[in-house]
This record gives C-alpha cells, sequence and structure tokens, in this order.
C-alpha cells in the first residue's frame, strides 16, 4: 500500500537531489569499496568485502524506499491551503494554555520535518492533534511531557 504525502516545491527538489546522490555517487563509492576489498584476496574470509556487501545492501534499500517516496509525492501549492482550518502546508500560531507561551508552525510531511526551522510533521502528536482545528478551538493533545492543552491562535500560509 502506498501513500501519497505532499511536499512544498523545495521538500520534493530536496528528497530528489538525495536520490540522485545515492543512485550516482552513492553507488559509485560502494562499487569502488567492492572492488577494493575483492583484492585483497579470499572473500570467504575477507570481513571488508562482507561490510562492503551490506553496505551495498542499504544503500539499494534506501535508494528503493526513496523512490517509492518521490514516485508518491505531490507538490501541494499553497494558493489551494484552505486557511479557515489547520491543514498541511499551514503555518499555526498556537498558544499553550498552561504556561502561555506561544510558538509558530508549519505543518509538513514526515521527510520535511524540522522543528529548527518551525516544521513539524502532521504524523506528530502535535500535528496529529492541530489538523482540521479553527482559529479559537482548544485542543488536548498527548505530548512525552504528559496533556497539554493548546489554544488555536492564528493559521495561515
Amino acid at each position: 500500500m502506498s501513500t501519497v504525502s505532499y511536499y512544498t516545491e523545495e521538500g520534493l527538489s530536496k528528497l530528489k537531489e538525495e536520490l540522485n546522490y545515492l543512485k550516482t555517487t552513492g553507488r559509485t563509492n560502494i562499487a569502488r569499496q567492492i572492488a577494493e576489498a575483492r583484492d585483497k584476496g579470499d572473500l570467504s574470509e575477507n570481513a571488508e568485502y562482507d561490510a562492503a556487501k551490506d553496505a551495498q545492501g542499504l544503500l539499494e534499500l534506501k535508494i528503493s524506499k526513496l523512490e517509492t517516496v518521490v514516485g508518491n509525492a505531490r507538490i501541494m501549492d499553497e494558493k489551494n491551503v484552505d486557511t479557515s482550518q489547520v491543514s498541511v502546508l499551514s503555518k499555526v500560531k498556537i498558544k499553550n494554555k498552561k504556561n502561555g507561551a506561544c510558538m509558530t508552525y508549519t505543518l509538513v510531511s514526515e521527510e520535511e520535518a524540522d522543528l529548527k526551522s518551525g516544521k513539524i510533521s502532521v504524523k506528530s502528536p502535535i500535528g496529529k492533534g492541530l489538523l482540521g482545528k479553527k482559529v479559537g478551538d482548544v485542543t488536548e493533545i498527548q505530548v512525552p511531557a504528559g496533556k497539554v492543552e493548546f489554544e488555536i491562535q492564528d493559521i495561515f500560509i
């Protein structure tokens, strides 16, 4: 079962660049490592060769997964984002009801999530708890520190 994920143009571009790098430079590096290990003699007791072959398997698995993600990716146009409720690509300003702290997050796909730049995954506990909410709604979200109440203050692009 494949899942469609929505990305910004920038996010999808980064995924495609990573895939291209793995297919070209990554495969070339692994092939070189295998060749170097093979040149060292008996393959039955060659730990370097075994490690290089394992690395090749992991690289191919990563490439396969990334190809699936890119194949199922859709670019979401910010012009089509509904700001009447929280959805993918929405920027949402929330207020912690307990301590009064305000935070602004952009809801993105898992692969684009980057807390340092204020991007959280729609699959994270906070992301799931915010989806579908409207300005003024109060939602209780289970986070690692316990349940926290957040008030939706603003939704924008």
